[in-house]
């Protein structure tokens, strides 16, 4: 199908689709509710054959029964968009590489029984046949990627404990270097193993204390292999030590594979992440933190394979960017990254001006500090996985001779039949000269003509490096439809608007950020359909702490709050979480040496005694990011002083509950308080 002829045929389905819409929403639509929450597929990873006409992709299904997300691939043929399930009834199915003649596929799938279950590398032949486990690595395998002549796969995997029987046996004291109040042991580091793709003893490539980059969630993923075309070399990211805290002290390294030899590719000390070799293995593109300051801007970085700092090719998109995929002739990448209210796409040549990747239209990348798409390395085709603002993620295919992407799944097309709410942007014109923006969500059924004043929930994003976009809001919907307006502000600090707004945040955690946050509600509240009685503020992680800053220092606005793990106090992050580095850069030093004062104005504990709203904390038991102890905090301070306060906790690991029965829990919870508040 031509172009002009696919873009005639969209614009058609669309038309239809509308005017399908439209009939339904007087007859048969219906609210989003938490039933719903059993229909939504999770769709990541796509990996384009190197022939570029299939795609595989990781499905993945809530199971309440089992408590538990289970994942499949599935293989996609993009001209036909049939689909064939690839694996079946294994668990831990994550990461589909295809090796580099497309005859087989390799996966990372659970091995073992139970607790001692870890993933291992398993290798399918495309033609038919069952996959092959080829790995038996003891701790299991983090990540690979095939050698470009399909005879041997590197792959990481952690360091087995060298006093593992004595450990088992109660002789378990470690030292406290670094790392999370959680932690039971010292983590070992992550090394290199390389093995041939039919199986066998593995060889290991390196060893040391120090550690291939690693990067727990909630994060982008730890940065890959890269192997030269040749073969002969690989790329990867060594971190000084194997705990969190150095995350920041990362280099590029170059591994001659035949050797062991290892050289840094630029002569930086820190702060580089995600290289990947150029197709004709002239040139490295790579991650680093504009300035030499974590978390102020994630630039791409393109320097000689030979070696050399190289030289920045995005500084004048001034975005920060969380993709660097090569076009298939050297000549220029395609780069990723939020923008204003949407999550966007550009080609950006080694010199001169990006260029935005329009034809993708109203489809959202799925961004998660890492944009989920893949550049094909044949033709230069893309494929996604994005959703739309009325629709949940599907599969997507862009070619390079098309005006629109094509949706290759419809895991969601019975979303059609839910009323969901309108979505729109709103900007404003924030303090400090700063231009804004966020996204507000109607309850459905909204009708200016009835003159009638609504609720208004903020939710506000996480991070702060993150932004609320246009994208499918499972969570802004779920309560829009209880009748509400759910406003989702963007705030200094916040990844779509360029350097200058996101480092704004360094040294001004809160005020700031909440000066912004106000301004917006202004803004919203002008057009008058807000109740001013009943405005609630929500959020989880950094959006937890905009939440308990908000009501400490603009205690009369707020009918109700939900503060979901909360940071309430620096100084506990600083001693307690897994990122203190954090800190570090933000506060620009110690709580300790010279930075105490800040440190304590900066945090929304300081204000507690001033806070009025009734409000409800939620936590998880074993979180490193954000420990507990901030939540207990603010609920000791919230009770002793008389304010009507319910504090609930998750006895799971992690920032937030992973398996489908808590999350649904967690979801009622926070709706439930919600309506006992704002109702009338």
């Amino acid at each position: 199908m031509t172009a002009p002829l696919r873009t005639f045929v969209g614009i058609m389905v669309s038309l239809l689709v509308a005017s399908q819409v439209a009939g339904q929403d007087r007859k048969t639509r219906r609210p989003i509710s938490l039933d719903d929450l059993a229909r939504i597929v999770r769709v990541s990873d796509p990996q384009r054959s190197p022939d570029e006409r299939t795609i595989v992709v990781v499905v993945s299904r809530p199971n309440y029964d089992k408590n538990r997300h289970d994942a499949e691939l599935m293989l996609v043929n993009v001209s036909s968009r049939k689909q064939r399930v690839l694996t079946r009834d294994r668990q831990g199915v994550m990461q589909p590489r295809w090796s580099p003649s497309g005859d087989r596929l390799a996966f990372l799938a659970a091995h073992g029984e139970d607790k001692k279950a870890r993933p291992q590398i398993f290798v399918m032949p495309m033609k038919g046949g069952d996959a092959q486990r080829i790995t038996d690595a003891p701790e299991g395998v983090a990540h690979f990627a095939w050698k470009p002549d399909g005879k041997d796969i590197a792959y990481a995997a952690h360091d087995e404990r060298p006093n593992k029987q004595s450990y088992e046996k109660g002789e378990d004291a470690f030292e406290i270097d670094e790392g999370s109040f959680l932690d039971k042991s010292t983590p070992t580091p992550l090394h290199l193993w390389l093995i041939s793709s039919e199986g066998g003893k593995a060889k290991r490539l390196t060893s040391g204390k120090w550690s291939l980059h690693m990067m727990p969630p909630p994060g982008p993923p730890a940065s890959p292999l890269s192997w030269s075309p040749d073969g002969a070399k690989l790329l990867f990211v060594k971190q000084d030590r194997p705990q969190w805290s150095f995350s920041d002290r990362t280099t590029i390294q170059v591994l001659d594979v035949a050797s062991g030899k290892m050289r840094g590719l630029t002569g930086r000390k820190s702060l580089e992440s995600t290289p990947s070799f150029s197709p004709d293995g002239s040139q490295v593109a790579y991650w680093y933190w504009r300035d030499g300051l974590m978390f102020s801007q994630s630039e791409i970085w393109v320097a000689p394979s030979a070696g050399g700092e190289g030289r920045c090719v995005t500084r004048e998109l001034d975005r920060c960017l969380y993709l660097s995929a090569w076009n298939p002739h050297t000549k220029r990448l395609v780069v990723g990254g939020n923008d204003r209210t949407q999550t966007s796409l550009w080609s950006q040549p080694l010199d001169g001006r990006a260029q935005r990747l329009d034809e993708l239209g109203k489809v959202q990348p799925n961004w998660g500090f890492s944009v989920d798409a893949q550049v094909g390395k044949k033709v230069g085709g893309i494929a996604l996985t994005g959703s739309e603002a009325y629709r949940p993620t599907e599969l997507y295919y862009l070619s390079p001779r098309d005006e629109m992407p094509l949706r290759l799944t419809g895991f969601h097309r019975d979303f059609a039949d839910i009323h969901l709410g309108k979505v729109e942007t709103v900007t404003w014109q924030g303090p400090d000269d700063f231009e804004e923006n966020g996204i507000l969500i109607y309850p459905p059924g909204f009708n200016a003509k009835d003159k009638k004043k609504y609720p208004l929930v903020l939710l506000i994003h996480g991070g702060p490096m993150a932004a609320s976009t246009e994208a499918f809001s499972l969570w802004g919907q779920l309560i829009a439809a209880r009748g509400y307006f759910v406003f989702q502000p963007n705030y200094r600090g916040s990844d779509n608007m360029g350097y200058k707004y996101q480092k704004a945040v360094f040294n001004d955690a809160g005020a700031g950020p909440g000066r912004d946050v106000m301004a917006g509600l202004e803004e919203v509240k002008k057009r008058g359909f807000v109740d001013d009685a009943r405005i609630a503020v929500s959020g989880w992680s950094y959006g937890g702490y905009m939440t308990t800053w908000l009501i400490g220092n603009y205690p009369n606005v707020w009918k109700t709050a939900i503060a979901g793990a909360a940071v309430t106090d620096w100084f506990d992050s600083y001693n307690l979480s897994d990122l203190r580095v954090y800190e570090d850069y933000v506060f620009g030093g110690s709580p300790w040496r010279d930075k105490e004062k800040a440190f304590r104005e900066q945090s929304p504990i300081t204000y507690a005694k001033k806070i009025k709203t009734p409000t409800l904390i939620v936590a998880t038991t074993g979180d490193a990011r954000v420990p507990i102890t901030q939540s207990y905090r603010l609920y000791h301070a919230l009770r002793d002083n008389g304010v009507p306060v319910r504090f609930v906790a998750y006895p799971v690991s992690g920032h937030f509950p992973g398996d489908p029965v808590r999350q649904r829990d967690l979801l009622r919870r926070w709706t439930d308080w919600l309506d006992q508040h704002l109702q009338k």
